[in-house]
């Protein structure tokens, strides 16, 4: 089933909506790859699928920059939140119900999306970043775990860290190379990680980089702030479609 061409064709559409996406507003990838699969196949499949996308297109956004080494110390904590909190979840990762899983995926995404869509804006003093930043990082290995998505809640913690412009597209970057890792390390124990995906997940990376750069051309074309609206409205009822689907 895995190396079919229907499959094939599943993973190629999903992922060349979400380079689209990510070219146009600059994230979203594994947000709405993994959203995509949910309808098809269970979170932690969708994840093995997601891993050499999003390694390879994170990894020019982690280390363009200068100051590498300053933003790496600032940001050690959370990191390393993300890397305990995914193994502690990874504990449960193999008898985890499919089901139960694909249901907090939707419901992860729902909110991710009404973040979005109120455009809530936290601030964190500087005070509190070392005390909370590895809390984050446990709330997010965790959560990623459980639903194959690296946005919650480090996503809007990063935001809340009041970097400039730049810094944030390179703390966001190294933030999901260090998920990527501690998400494929995880799924690698749990036995996820199988030959059958590996056609696949090239065959995603390929799309993937195909549909970015359609992206950016439409970036020129289309306000950000309008595409940005349309799509958290999408992802909001993708969310609950995932998150309600066993109830009807």
């Amino acid at each position: 089933m895995r190396d079919s061409l229907g499959f094939l064709a599943v993973v190629v559409a999903a992922f060349f909506v979400a380079g689209f996406v990510k070219g146009v507003i600059g994230l979203g990838l594994p947000t709405v790859s993994i959203g995509l699969l949910g309808l098809w196949m269970t979170p932690a499949e969708a994840a093995a699928v997601v891993l050499l996308p999003a390694i390879v297109t994170n990894i020019w956004q982690c280390t363009h920059g200068g100051g590498f080494g300053v933003l790496l110390r600032r940001m050690a904590p959370l990191l390393i939140g993300i890397v305990v909190g995914t193994f502690l979840g990874a504990v449960y990762l193999p008898s985890a119900n499919s089901g139960e899983a694909t249901t907090w995926l939707g419901a992860v995404l729902a909110l991710y999306a009404a973040l979005g869509l109120s455009r809530v804006h936290f601030s964190v003093s500087p005070h509190l970043e070392p005390w909370l930043s590895p809390v984050m990082g446990l709330a997010n290995g965790a959560i990623m775990v459980a639903t194959g998505v690296f946005a919650i809640p480090q996503v809007p913690y990063i935001h809340s860290l009041q970097f400039d412009r730049d810094k944030l597209v390179q703390a966001l970057g190294l933030s999901f190379i260090t998920s990527t890792v501690a998400m494929a390390a995880a799924l690698g124990h749990a036995g996820t990680l199988r030959a059958d995906l590996a056609l696949p997940s090239v065959a995603a990376l390929i799309a993937a980089l195909a549909g970015m750069p359609l992206g950016r051309i439409v970036r020129g074309k289309v306000r950000p702030e309008t595409f940005r609206l349309w799509f958290f409205v999408g992802l909001l009822l993708l969310g609950l479609h995932l998150a309600l689907q066993r109830l009807v």
